[in-house]
């Protein structure tokens, strides 16, 4: 029922037309309104508010002062759907980051994703490039200054003056990158004429404690510094059933430094220093999903989500290390000792049953994770007279590096305990004829202690060698371990004037320029079965070659970006026409040039590339430092990219005041956002494109922004419409994600809404709804299906790489095809000397499900089909990775239809005082689609979250006491997903909202 109530009340304001500002938050001080000059605009303010007699009220109250055009302005007065929040109503609605922040704005929605990042979704638009060349949608600011690699949103908000989110493409003053929107946090400065202490701590549910603390210090007349900083360490919110452990945890911190020098009337100089640091067991990969496939050929059917795990048959190391493939290889008889299995067989997770819990997993790796932030930022405020000079720069340094379980579960050790007494009977010379020093190095890193002691995987290091040099992890079963690190550095500098003539004309004039370097940037992921089969082929390759033993490079998935450098620039400039008292128009112009180089390498197991320890088959296309470098000076490929990227954005805006407290505006206005490199594929038959193209987008928007009743409603509204060209956007394959570029249609409606029924009561409402819709009519490779719905087709899994590709018969439906792929699996067969027993068998059929119709399944070798194909004449069709299809009418991901946010506060008087603020928030995000290919298995079902808080307040807000709880009814909603490729099974990482949290507070200040 209360679904349902949601979703008509949703109706309703979607329908009255829609987006906003939070008139909630409170008033801007009036020295910041002082300090700042305003550009041109009319002199008329909202009307005060009837004075409330407990918390007294001013001019203006209802609004807030906003920088989100560069200038101080009346939220009320800019024609941008903006919002903003105050350090007040960021405690009132239990705001504490990115997370928190998305619940109450319209169209907008916050997913944690897959390698240790997020998305910030503006009105459809997020994050769906995935890569170091890959800029975000939303752009993120703080003071102004833009960020980049920020762990911003692993942070909670404290000591801030307010917060700005921006709607909609920011393609003159904010320029790059911005297609979606900004996200500006706007700290507290300094207070040269008032000392200040505050201080609160918080204790909740999972043991958590959370404590912040500011102090600020006059010095002088024209000097003052600000001091702040919080901490928070709290239990896991994940259970781990197998070591009877939380996970999940937090222990981290921040500190800020700021100063505030006024060495004139029209001077200021702001610095600014702020260190974030965290290491703990916070985990990014929540939980894996999946309707498993029995078969193996998929590992992951393609019908629903279900608490299961992929059929490991499915993998790279399940169809390499398989009787099938190392009997092929090696031959029958090696194929029979040292496969792990074979894959018609019982798979390592055959038998193993998966929590049904989000929060409940097993897993014998307990995930490590440390970040850390620095900012320094200067900015200069200079008032010339009739112009005005603001000069900022700001260096950032970013680091994290995590690790954990890749795929969370318990592999069967019995499984592949007949292959280790092989194993060590192999490295012990028992083979006749195959000497053991070719064996025994590669015995010694996988059973150390022998075949009934611990199993050995390898740890990520940059000379690849893994478990061969005695970087390894070992236990009793087989583990895999997914870890992911980055180190960059940043800069910035932005110039901007902004004129204050009498007359009607007025203008802004700025550049930027910024440079990003990535001093390494890796992804791993690590098992037992690719060290075995690293040191399995390494070694028979070089006993066939005759030279010494080697093993193979490398001994997992390793994809390093090891330069990425980034240099962009931009002049931007506006002009503001005041074509009567109540009607103006601005115009900008935005010219932004972004170069970019890359230096990246993507590798597992070359087969054909065997080296020692000592060495490297490669060398580094590179002279001097680069081969001096121990992170580039490695055993794989260089690929070597460079690209620029350049575009002139701008807007134009009509706006007309028509009372002093109501607004209409009609704006146009140009996004851009850089293209980029996709990594190198290693896999024999995929081709992928070696760069993506840059995103540009047309963006139409109608507003009104009004306030009623002498305050008592505040009321704004919004539709917009997106012409989107070259929409970025990320597939897996082979490991790698790779981006492309389509284009869509988004359209929709916001409202926000600010109600007082008394001076004591506030009700804060917003609602959106939002229609998305691809254009393109480019085909994609859907990889849950890869068969393209085609019913004349057999899934094959091929064993070589273990990607999927599809047979389809032309002609003769799916009896052909059937016929084909077993044809030339016995002809693999007798080539090799094997039958069915150790070799391929027939096809085999799919389990009933309406997403697979009746599709069949196979193993075998995809080059080989591709050959026999070509002698059909056009009768069979071989796809490699899948048949394409078409996406063109599809959704995009992340952009839920409608969504609905109520929160209401009163003020209740007491006795000295005293004042008992009790709130409610409630917020209903309606369905999405967690994939471009939308359908069942994609499909996000809408989810509420309600947040509720009690607090006592002291007399002058002196101090404080709370009592809160979040997510009130402990909902586990999904809120993203990431669907893995098809040599890891297919399965699906899932990320859900935090759980219930409740506890209380208390704090102080004077």
């Amino acid at each position: 029922m209360m679904r349902h109530g949601l979703l008509f009340t949703a109706s309703v304001f979607a329908m009255a037309a829609v987006t906003s500002a939070h008139a909630q938050v409170a008033q801007q001080s009036q020295n910041e309104l002082t300090r700042e000059t305003l550009a041109p605009q009319t002199a008329e303010t909202v009307a005060p508010l009837a004075a409330d007699p407990v918390i007294p009220q001013t001019a203006g109250s209802t609004d807030i002062v906003v920088t989100a055009q560069r200038r101080s302005q009346s939220l009320q007065k800019v024609p941008i759907a903006v919002t903003a929040f105050s350090s007040e109503a960021l405690e009132k609605q239990q705001i504490r980051n990115a997370s928190d922040l998305q619940l109450t704005l319209p169209n907008v929605s916050f997913t944690k994703t897959n390698f240790a990042d997020s998305s910030f979704t503006i009105r459809g638009i997020g994050d769906l490039c995935v890569g170091d060349s890959c800029e975000a949608a939303t752009a993120i600011h703080v003071n102004g200054s833009p960020l980049f690699a920020t762990r911003i949103f692993e942070t909670e908000y404290f000591d801030l003056e307010r917060v700005e989110v921006l709607r909609g493409p920011q393609g003159t003053l904010f320029g790059r990158s911005a297609t979606s929107g900004v996200v500006n946090v706007i700290t507290a400065k300094p207070d040269l004429h008032a000392f200040g202490v505050s201080a609160d701590v918080e204790y909740g549910n999972y043991n958590s404690v959370r404590s912040r603390a500011m102090i600020n210090l006059p010095i002088g007349p024209t000097l003052g510094v600000r001091v702040a900083g919080y901490y928070l360490n709290r239990d896991g919110y994940t259970y781990n059933a197998v070591q009877d452990s939380r996970i999940d945890g937090r222990d981290e911190y921040s500190i800020r430094g700021s100063l505030r020098w006024e060495p004139s009337s029209s001077t200021t100089v702001d610095l600014m220093g702020s260190y974030f640091r965290e290491k703990d067991d916070r985990l990014r990969i929540q939980k894996q999903m999946c309707q498993r496939d029995p078969t193996g050929v998929l590992g992951c059917l393609n019908g629903r989500l279900d608490y299961s795990k992929t059929n490991f048959n499915a993998t790279s190391s399940g169809t390499l290390l398989s009787q099938q493939f190392v009997s092929l290889a090696l031959g029958p008889q090696l194929g029979a000792a040292l496969s792990l299995g074979s894959v018609y067989g019982p798979d390592s997770f055959a038998g193993y049953t998966e929590p049904a819990d989000p929060r409940v997993v097993n897993t014998y790796v307990t995930p490590t994770y440390f970040t850390d932030e620095l900012q320094i930022q200067g900015r200069i405020d200079h008032d010339f007279g009739p112009i005005k000079a603001q000069f900022t720069g700001l260096y950032q340094r970013t680091n994290y590096d995590a690790s954990q379980d890749y795929s969370p579960g318990i592999a069967s050790r019995s499984q592949i305990q007949p292959a280790l007494n092989a194993l060590a009977a192999l490295g012990a010379g028992a083979i006749p004829g195959l000497p053991a020093s070719y064996f025994s190095s590669f015995v010694n890193a996988i059973i150390p202690d022998g075949p009934n002691g611990k199993i050995c995987t390898s740890l990520p290091d940059p000379a690849s060698s893994g478990i061969f040099s005695g970087k390894s992890i070992c236990g009793q079963t087989p583990l895999a371990l997914d870890r992911s690190n980055r180190k960059t550095d940043s800069w910035s500098a932005e110039a901007i004037f902004t004129s204050k003539f009498d007359g009607r004309f007025n203008f802004l004039l700025g550049g930027i320029y910024s440079r990003e370097i990535f001093h390494v940037s890796d992804y791993d992921v690590s098992s037992f079965g690719s060290g075995y089969l690293s040191g399995l082929y390494g070694s028979f390759t070089s006993l066939g070659a005759g030279v010494a033993p080697s093993f193979l490079a490398t001994p997992f998935f390793y994809s390093s970006t090891d330069r990425y450098r980034l240099n962009s620039y931009g002049i931007f400039s506006e002009g503001y026409f005041d074509i009567s008292d109540r009607l103006k128009l601005t115009v900008g112009l935005r010219y932004n040039n972004d170069n970019k180089s890359v230096v990246n390498r993507t590798s597992f197991a070359d087969f054909l590339a065997p080296y020692t320890t000592q060495g490297s088959s490669f060398t580094s296309p590179f002279a001097g430092s680069y081969d001096a470098d121990p992170v580039l000076a490695g055993n794989q490929p260089f690929v070597v990219r460079n690209g620029q990227f350049d575009a002139f954005t701008g807007r134009a805006v009509l706006d007309y005041q028509f009372t002093p407290h109501n607004l209409l505006y009609a704006s146009y206005s140009r996004g851009y956002k850089s293209g980029g490199f996709n990594p190198a594929v290693q896999s024999a038959g995929i081709t992928v494109p070696d760069a993506f193209g840059p995103e540009h987008i047309d963006a139409f928007e109608i507003g009104s922004k009004n306030t009623f009743a002498n305050g008592a409603l505040t009321l704004n509204l919004t539709g917009f419409f997106y012409r989107y060209k070259g929409l970025q956007l990320a597939r897996i394959v082979a490991q790698t994600a790779i981006n492309d570029n389509i284009d869509a249609q988004i359209y929709g409606l916001e409202a926000e809404a600010i109600v007082r029924p008394g001076p004591n009561t506030r009700i804060n409402i917003g609602a959106s709804y939002l229609h998305t819709e691809v254009l393109d009519d480019t085909k994609f490779v859907n990889q849950r299906d890869p068969s393209g719905g085609n019913p004349n087709s057999v899934i094959v899994k091929d064993l070589s790489a273990a990607y999927n590709c599809a047979v389809v018969a032309n002609a003769g439906g799916a009896a052909t095809a059937v016929g084909f792929v077993n044809a030339v699996n016995n002809s693999i067969n007798a080539s090799q000397g094997l039958t069915e027993a150790n070799g391929l068998r027939p096809t085999t059929t799919f389990p009933s499900d309406a997403n697979l119709g009746t599709q069949y399944g196979a193993f075998s070798l995809c080059s080989t089909l591709a050959d026999a194909a070509a002698g059909t004449g056009g009768a069979i069709s071989v796809y490699n990775s899948g048949v394409p299809v078409s996406i063109r009418g599809n959704k995009l991901p992340q952009a839920p239809t409608v969504k609905f946010s109520i929160g209401i506060d009163q003020t209740i008087p007491l006795h000295r005082g005293w004042t008992l603020v009790p709130r409610l928030d409630l917020t209903y995000t309606g369905e999405q689609y967690g994939s471009i290919f939308n359908g069942f298995v994609n499909k996000i079902p809408g989810y509420e979250q309600a947040n509720a808080q009690i607090q006592l307040n002291g007399r002058d807000d002196a101090w404080y006491v709370r009592a809160f709880v979040q997510n009130i009814f402990d909902n586990n909603a999904i809120t993203g997903l990431y669907l893995t490729d098809q040599s890891s099974g297919l399965y699906t990482n899932v990320f859900t909202l935090d759980p219930r949290r409740y506890g209380i507070a208390a704090g102080v200040k004077f």
